[in-house]
């Protein structure tokens, strides 16, 4: 009885543990479900902060003075529209700029990574840096402009453009992380899709156009907080004369190479040369290969194959009698030990142009149809918003294809917009 007792009493033990060992079993893997419940995979586009357009648009305004400081607009995208005698200040680099059915505005558009595009905008005066300039249906447009490419108006007349010239202390940087290069500058080079015969539909600002006559600084206590400066010798872009005459047959071409002090020794060539009455005609920042080199500077070209590895070529045309010997003597003075190109002689300089700038064309030309990402047909159509969560991010960038759009008249457009306020 006694044994027949014990085994019934091990056997509910037994029992008791198989069913306690279950439940634990079941608690540890709703233990661990619900830890997988907290461990779920979360996305950068979850992590993000929700952008409200109405932080990145000014729309039916009228007789204000507005603005955003830098760092507010960080790379995303902005509108401005229907806005009357307005004073508009974007001082941070943005993703693409629409500027629709603006009247007697004036407006500074900072660093802009891809296109800018003015509709249907008349007697506006405006300071703009970009990759992309277009303009459509415009009348009476002053703009002093920096294009990486080159700029293009259709349907618009009495356009008329000057070099980008402006300074305050975040500028640079808003133009490295909108990836522009200070030396890429068509400003003067427009391409007018609707010529008429007769008649010219741009022109270029008078050489002594002062930039404070056409975009005054910001009035208000907020804006003014912007270190603005408007003089020529500080302007982050150098001051080219573009497609203007030049003073002289003779130029000369410097070119130096990728390295550490690049962009500050080609502003102290040109501070140098300015300073001797030498005009600055134009610059380029292009890669460089090995064929390229061997077009370009002929003879030359093994001693500075090897630093075009190092990265771009910073190239300047400077222009007037005597640039040759100018450029070579100053190169020598204050640039003793870097390598630099420099024209050989009168004779040869005109070449040594020539041979480089259509070669940094054809260059330019191949980035921009490799950059591109979407057709932009130009049409009017609601504004989408899309985040650009960093600089090195490929933000939505509507890419100006060559070739006239359909429906000009502005009743053809799709005209659904962002509402007012």
């Amino acid at each position: 009885m006694g044994c027949f007792f014990s085994k019934r009493r091990k056997a509910a033990q037994g029992g008791q543990q198989q069913q306690q060992q279950q439940q634990q079993q079941a608690a540890g893997a709703d233990g661990e479900a619900a830890a997988g419940e907290e461990k779920a995979p979360q996305y950068s586009w979850e992590q993000r902060a929700k952008i409200d357009p109405k932080d990145y648009t000014f729309s039916g305004l009228k007789d204000e003075t507005v603005g955003r400081l830098p760092g507010k607009v960080a790379g995303q995208q902005f509108v401005i529209q229907d806005c009357e005698n307005c004073s508009i200040y974007i001082f941070d680099h943005s993703a693409t700029i629409t500027i629709d059915d603006c009247v007697n505005c004036q407006i500074f558009l900072g660093p802009i990574k891809g296109s800018v595009f003015f509709r249907d905008c008349k007697d506006c005066k405006c300071i703009v840096a970009c990759q992309q300039f277009r303009t459509r249906d415009c009348r009476k447009l002053e703009v002093f402009l920096c294009c990486a490419t080159q700029p293009i108006i259709e349907s618009s007349t009495g356009m008329k453009f000057g070099c980008f010239q402006y300074y305050y202390p975040e500028l640079a940087l808003q133009f490295k992380d909108a990836g522009l290069s200070i030396f890429n500058n068509t400003w003067s080079n427009i391409h007018d899709f609707t010529p008429v015969s007769g008649e010219n539909n741009w022109g270029l600002l008078p050489e002594n156009a002062v930039v404070q006559d056409y975009v005054p600084l910001p009035s208000s206590e907020e804006l003014k907080a912007v270190r603005i400066s408007t003089d020529a010798m500080r302007s982050i872009i150098p001051i080219t004369r573009g497609r203007r005459q030049k003073s002289s047959e003779e130029s000369c071409l410097a070119v130096f190479f990728a390295g550490d002090y690049t962009t500050a020794n080609a502003r102290k060539l040109i501070d140098e040369m300015t300073g001797k009455g030498f005009q600055l005609v134009q610059t380029k920042e292009v890669p460089m290969k090995a064929e390229d080199a061997q077009r370009v500077f002929r003879q030359c070209a093994s001693e500075f194959i090897p630093l075009l590895e190092k990265g771009p070529v910073v190239a300047l045309e400077f222009n007037g009698d005597g640039a040759v010997e100018a450029c070579q003597s100053t190169v020598n003075d204050v640039f003793n030990g870097t390598k630099v190109f420099v024209s050989e002689s009168k004779a040869s300089a005109s070449q040594d142009v020539d041979n480089f700038y259509n070669f940094a064309e054809m260059q330019m030309g191949m980035c921009a149809r490799a950059s591109a990402v979407h057709p932009f047909s130009g049409k009017r159509g609601k504004h989408v918003f899309r985040e650009s969560n960093s600089v090195q991010s490929a933000p939505y960038l509507p890419t100006v294809l060559r070739f006239p759009m359909e429906g000009r008249s502005r009743r053809s457009h799709n005209s659904a917009r962002i509402p007012a306020g």
